[in-house]
């Protein structure tokens, strides 16, 4: 593969997970009853954010953090003085979305639920791939980091909008 068609599929992947996310969430709002005529588009109720426990609130903002700098970094250039900085913000929103989730109990009150079990993964994996980079091993740091996003992004992330879920009431009622 020539570096020039290489480079054209390190671009191409992120784009193409990107599209994926927004199609998933797009018919996660089909789903949850937002229409096939608007899509469900409406005012989001920020309001249920604003009422929600200080644990959800810390959750979803470290969230949506790791969302958008772990964005950043697929699409940006690798091994970088930026990748690297961002690349520590990023663990550490990753980090603090996971345990930050250990203090949410609305699918299991009183306990932990099955969506626990990602989390105890990234308190676990998180620390592994970093060590990972630290040591230069890049195929197993990418591997690694890029589960890490879109295991949360799309599993943890995705069910946070079905109905009867927090993201699924702000968005789609």
């Amino acid at each position: 593969m020539s570096p020039m068609s290489k480079s054209a599929a390190t671009v191409q992947r992120p784009a193409l997970a990107a599209l994926a996310m927004v199609l998933l969430f797009t018919s996660v709002g089909v789903l949850a009853g937002g229409g096939a005529g608007a899509l469900g588009l409406r005012a989001p109720r920020l309001d249920l954010i604003a009422q929600a426990s200080a644990a959800i609130q810390v959750h979803l903002a470290s969230a949506l953090a790791a969302f958008l700098i772990g964005a950043v970094l697929l699409l940006g250039a690798k091994g970088t003085l930026s990748h690297r900085t961002l690349g520590w913000a990023w663990a550490g929103a990753m980090g603090a979305t996971a345990v930050s989730s250990f203090f949410i109990h609305q699918v299991n009150p009183g306990g932990l639920s099955l969506i626990h079990a990602q989390s105890g993964w990234v308190v676990v994996a998180l620390p592994l791939a970093l060590y990972a980079a630290r040591r230069h091993k890049v195929q197993l740091h990418r591997r690694s980091m890029t589960g890490l996003y879109f295991g949360g992004m799309f599993l943890a992330g995705g069910l946070a909008f079905l109905p009867g879920r927090l993201l699924g009431q702000v968005f789609f009622g």
